[in-house]
């Protein structure tokens, strides 16, 4: 396993240097994405209001107050990203997104679009949301408030992470990995007290 240190926006060359394991630490601006901002992008044909090129994209609907016109953090935490899959392709392939963060793993297809398109699922820790809200520098920008929480979120990190890459730009998936292992073990189990 390799530790990496990147800067948004990111580049290709970047992400294909990744494989499942690693650790990553990013800096630099992250989008916050939920269901309601994908689908108004795909299922409404609206085209996002700013430039995901390179872009990081972390699965959140965010806590936040309002002070003094600008929004500050209370607590970001992440979702989980198998609901959102379907919205990969378009991401990868007419946005050109390079990262999609998030928890819980996406489908063995997502893994094959990052393969094809120089893309990497990186996975937050399940109940990292205070550590994750501390790395937060400013929320700059708030596109599309009519959907509030799930407006797109422009949040500047530094030093996002430890972040496990779980889908790397080679057609690794972790999720995958652990789960064929389960199944493995359990079918072992099973034969062991002749259930199989």
């Amino acid at each position: 396993m390799a530790e990496f240190r990147f800067k948004t926006p990111l580049a290709e060359s970047d992400v294909r240097q990744l494989h499942v394991g690693d650790s990553v630490l990013l800096d630099g601006v992250i989008f916050g994405v939920r269901d309601g901002n994908l689908i108004r992008v795909f299922d409404k044909n609206v085209a996002p209001p700013c430039d995901w090129k390179g872009a990081a994209l972390l699965h959140t609907a965010p806590n936040v107050k309002k002070v003094n016109g600008k929004y500050v953090p209370v607590c970001v935490g992440t979702t989980t990203s198998m609901r959102m899959d379907r919205f990969t392709e378009g991401l990868l392939r007419d946005y050109g997104v390079r990262a999609i963060l998030g928890k819980g793993g996406m489908s063995q297809r997502t893994a094959e679009l990052m393969k094809q398109y120089g893309a990497v699922y990186l996975s937050v820790t399940g109940g990292a949301a205070a550590m994750e809200t501390l790395q937060i520098e400013e929320i700059e920008k708030v596109y599309w408030e009519d959907l509030m929480p799930e407006c797109i979120w422009q949040i500047r990190f530094k030093g996002l992470g430890p972040l496990t890459v779980g889908i790397d730009a080679h057609g690794g998936n972790l999720q995958m990995d652990v789960q064929a292992q389960a199944n493995a073990k359990a079918a072992e189990i099973m034969k062991k007290m002749g259930l199989a």
